[in-house]
């Protein structure tokens, strides 16, 4: 194997001190104070620099949002491992669970992945945040717990014709993002298994958990919460009796 040149280990320790950098001014003051001269000033170096590393700071932006998901992958897949004698829907709800914690104690890192607008207006191609990228790790790893729950339980899911016409190519779209998330994890599901009723399912429980913890972290009930954590397993609680799962 060669040897990595000292060009080449100077260059790799700079963009390490870079997206640290810009990872403290995350933490620190939110998405806002990352910006390239911010970087700079901290590392003692001049803007203009950086751009041998990213062309802007919407790609160093969307550097230091994989490194989050990385991270917060990495946190929920502990969280798996612990409970791998468990089935698939006490692994969905510990993902929820994980997820939310995670969110609660990560507010500014949340905001830069989930409530960070990277485009347009509705679902955005290039946002970090959506559960069908593949190369997403929390998004995988929800998916895949989604998917062995698929295969190994019956749910009560909406019919074909109950979802609305207007979203169905889109829901297709999704459809074949999530066979190929499901195939490449190795988990032996049948594709029978997920028509556009169940993909539909999927997009509603992601929608209902995205935004209970959205309001939470955010601090955006409509009443104070004194038992916050009661109101979200509650939450999932619904959510399990309306699918037809089990809730644990």
């Amino acid at each position: 194997m060669e040897k990595p040149t000292r060009r080449g280990r100077v260059r790799a320790a700079t963009d390490h001190d870079i997206r640290q950098t810009a990872r403290a001014l995350l933490v620190e003051h939110g998405p806002e104070a990352v910006t390239l001269r911010a970087i700079a000033r901290e590392l003692g170096i001049t803007a203009p620099a950086l751009y041998r590393y990213y062309g802007s700071r919407d790609d160093l932006i969307e550097h230091l949002r994989l490194d989050v998901c990385a991270d917060l992958g990495a946190e929920l897949a502990e969280d798996i491992a612990a409970l791998s004698d468990h089935g698939g829907a006490t692994q969905l709800f510990a993902v929820c669970r994980g997820f939310r914690r995670w969110a609660l104690t990560h507010t500014k890192e949340f905001t830069l992945v989930f409530a960070s607008p990277t485009g347009g207006t509705g679902s955005t191609e290039g946002s970090v945040a959506r559960i069908s990228r593949v190369d997403e790790p929390f998004g995988r790893i929800f998916l895949v717990c989604a998917g062995q729950v698929l295969a190994t339980q019956e749910l009560d899911t909406p019919p074909d014709d109950a979802v609305p016409a207007e979203i169905r190519d889109d829901l297709l779209v999704f459809q074949r993002d999530l066979l190929s998330v499901l195939n490449e994890s190795g988990l032996d599901f049948p594709a029978d298994k997920l028509d556009l009723g169940t993909t539909y399912l999927m997009i509603q429980f992601w929608a209902r958990l995205y935004g209970h913890v959205t309001l939470e972290v955010f601090g955006n009930y409509p009443i104070p919460v004194s038992k916050p954590d009661v109101l979200f397993d509650a939450m999932l609680a619904d959510l399990a009796r309306e699918i037809g799962l089990k809730f644990d």
